[in-house]
């Protein structure tokens, strides 16, 4: 494990499990579509990545992508099945950007494979070394919001883009002075003309700290500073500056050496925002698993990573979310390079207690939009009937017994149930 990648794929193939296999070994490691002189058998043995188990799966009369190759004489069958393979360490070195030309490169583009995903990843600690993971995580997160006990509850700005800097602020004061825990920005606003993000910074961070002189309790807003590199630390500075601890970043719009560039140089929280996921998930016979996705994110340093949310809008069913939610808390090297797992997407009130008897944990950042903002009693009555619900989730009371004595939980049971 030591000095070696270890990567699992799922794939299909009109050839023999073992030839496919060999192929990816081949292209992935030492060697090309024909032998060569300098390919020797001391290179092969020090460089050549192994196939170390092959699980054969069901078969299919159809091919899960186009292109792919069939050799002569077969009899229009797809072989499917999980493989496991051992890239030397010293073929990589401690980097993500050449792990993923390695585990996940041109192996994609090869004909003799009509599928293939990558489902999981083993790493050797040196990537550890190399990268700092979450400088705050889920320890680091409560202590900055003062939240014990039940999961950090938020929202997203909302409408997601348009508002003018002095409604942002309006809004945000509301929110604040209510006591919410969390506040992002949308993913597709970033520093649009029309509200700079500068500007949007500054009245923010004016009505979090006001309200905190008010209530002893400072909001965490997340705000949405993806750009290019240098663009971006620009806009940590400014978050730095006006008193913010907490930045969120599209994943997939700066790559894992972006997230691990801001990571260096981040003295506040990174929101990991997960935008784009679904070009690389939802055909199950292509792309890569969030298995081996969180893993990476992880590792460049996010401290929260969107996992969606039970019974969402999009196409991920809740067994996927739910294991999500456990990947994120599964410890990868030392128990705290763990992230809060977001739950996002038609959360509410009445969301509470399904969540928690499916994920068995409060370590969760739990974000509703219309949820919160729908309430008919406002921003603020939105965010206390979300604590509500999950204040009676944990004393195990009956949500319709605790809103009969709790007003804001009430209204939205009789409005969003």
């Amino acid at each position: 494990m030591n000095d070696q990648v270890i990567a699992t794929y799922w794939i299909e193939t009109a050839f023999t499990l073992d030839k496919a296999s060999e192929i990816i070994v081949s292209e992935q490691s030492t060697g090309t579509f024909m032998p060569l002189a300098n390919e020797t058998e001391s290179l092969k043995e020090r460089h050549r990545a192994r196939i170390l188990s092959i699980q054969p799966l069901e078969s299919s009369p159809f091919p899960a992508l186009p292109g792919a190759k069939v050799p002569v004489g077969s009899k229009g069958l797809y072989h499917r099945g999980i493989v496991k393979i051992a890239f030397p360490y010293d073929n990589i070195g401690p980097s993500i950007p050449n792990l993923l030309a390695t585990v996940a490169g041109n192996l994609y583009e090869l004909e003799e494979l009509s599928g293939i995903r990558l489902i999981d990843l083993e790493l050797p600690s040196s990537f550890r070394d190399r990268y700092e993971g979450p400088r705050f995580g889920i320890a680091g997160t409560r202590e900055l919001t003062g939240v014990y006990g039940r999961p950090v509850i938020g929202t997203i700005i909302k409408p997601n883009i348009g508002l003018p800097t002095e409604q942002l602020r309006e809004i945000v004061r509301e929110l604040a002075l209510s006591g919410i825990d969390f506040i992002k920005d949308d993913e597709v606003h970033g520093n649009p003309t029309y509200a700079p993000l500068s500007e949007r910074v500054k009245a923010a961070m004016e009505e979090i700290e006001r309200a905190a002189d008010r209530t002893g309790k400072k909001t965490m807003y997340a705000f949405n500073i993806t750009d290019d590199i240098d663009q971006m630390l620009r806009h940590l500075e400014t978050v730095v500056q006006y008193g913010g601890n907490c930045v969120m970043v599209s994943i997939n719009s700066v790559g894992f050496a972006g997230v691990a560039h801001l990571r260096k140089h981040a003295p506040v929280c990174i929101h990991g925002h997960r935008n784009q996921w679904g070009m690389m998930s939802r055909y199950p016979y292509l792309g890569m698993s969030f298995s081996a996705y969180q893993k990476l994110c992880r590792l460049s340093g996010v401290d929260h990573l969107h996992v969606n949310g039970l019974n969402n809008k999009f196409y991920e069913d809740n067994a996927s979310v739910i294991q999500g939610v456990q990947q994120c808390l599964t410890p990868m090297f030392e128990a705290n390079d763990t992230a809060l797992p977001v739950l996002s997407s038609k959360q509410w009130a009445g969301s509470a207690p399904e969540t928690y008897r499916e994920m068995k944990t409060v370590d969760l950042i739990n974000i509703a939009g219309g949820g919160i903002h729908g309430h008919p009693g406002g921003f603020g009555a939105g965010f206390r009937s979300f604590v509500q619900g999950w204040e009676a989730t944990l004393a195990g009371i009956p949500l319709e017994e605790y809103g009969r004595t709790h007003s804001e939980l009430k209204q939205a049971l009789d409005t969003l149930g």
